[in-house]
């Protein structure tokens, strides 16, 4: 009887003994599934942050290439008040970026804070391109006007040059209408008897005549006629003194005044006495009256 005490006892302790172990057994299985349920959890957490992270990065990538879209528009317009809001807004989409390739957003709420951020950034985006193609459009018609403008303005600079053209035109051919006129030029040599001499060198006088037609056009008054002789060297004959011409002075041979009335003048003369031995060759006679040459003449005395 008692060893059969004994028998249900550690039977019993045996049963017991395996109670405890399928316990333990059960509860570190339930808490390594528990572990990995949580290891789980968190890797399910990690792959939600990092591909709302890898789709917020592609946005501001985009929204970064829009931005520099916006820029290079503003830069044409030569706006620089969208170019300052441009410039805030730019960097804080870098800044954002930064913020991804850091990797400093590792929660949801962090996630949602910076969708808002980036949601606000894709709004300021398109009220700047809505102020930019205004801007444009303003500009574009601007522009319109200018162009107008400036053609208006050129065909007035071409009308204006036209009209001063012909002014000056105009004013040219006034003044060659008031020019004192000469006709009937001659040059003869003369003897000491006040004849003529053919034979150049035995010349004691050189004679100008000359005729001033009728001309309405030119002022009436004492004219001053300068005659100036070159010889066949190129030389002026005699020095008498000077006047002014072109702005600068001229010597000259010899000088008649003479009445003019607007009625024409024949044989009007003017005299040199000759001072120096004459060669025979071409000898040139210019008149000149009023700040005008009157005329240029050629003519070959012989010996």
């Amino acid at each position: 009887m008692k060893k059969k005490n004994y028998i249900i006892i550690g039977a019993g302790a045996a049963l017991l003994i395996g109670l405890c172990v399928w316990l333990a057994t059960t509860l570190i299985k339930s808490n390594s599934q528990s572990i990995e349920l949580s290891e789980a959890k968190a890797q399910l957490e990690q792959m939600k942050i990092d591909s709302a992270n890898m789709a917020m990065a592609a946005d501001l990538t985009q929204l970064d290439n829009q931005y520099q879209q916006l820029e290079n528009a503003a830069i044409k317009l030569e706006n620089d008040s969208i170019l300052a809001k441009y410039n805030s807004s730019k960097a804080k989409v870098e800044e954002l970026l930064r913020q991804l390739n850091d990797q400093k957003v590792r929660n949801k709420a962090e996630i949602d804070k910076l969708q808002k951020e980036i949601e606000s950034l894709r709004g300021l985006l398109r009220h700047y391109v809505a102020m930019v193609d205004s801007l444009g459009k303003e500009n574009g018609i601007l522009r319109e006007n200018l162009e107008q403008e400036i053609d208006r303005n050129q065909q007035l600079t071409s009308q204006v040059s036209e009209v001063t053209r012909q002014n000056e035109h105009l004013t040219e051919r006034m003044t060659l209408a008031e020019k004192l006129n000469v006709t009937a030029v001659t040059l003869t040599p003369l003897n000491k008897k006040g004849k003529r001499e053919k034979n150049v060198t035995k010349a004691r006088q050189l004679m100008v005549t000359f005729t001033i037609p009728q001309n309405n056009s030119t002022p009436v008054g004492e004219k001053t006629i300068y005659l100036r002789l070159t010889g066949p060297e190129g030389s002026l004959l005699g020095n008498t003194g000077s006047f002014s011409f072109e702005g600068q002075k001229l010597p000259f041979t010899a000088r008649k005044n003479v009445e003019y009335s607007g009625d024409e003048i024949t044989g009007i003369t003017i005299y040199w006495d000759v001072n120096t031995t004459l060669n025979p060759g071409e000898y040139t006679v210019e008149l000149f009256a009023d700040n005008f040459r009157l005329t240029s003449r050629k003519f070959t005395l012989k010996k």
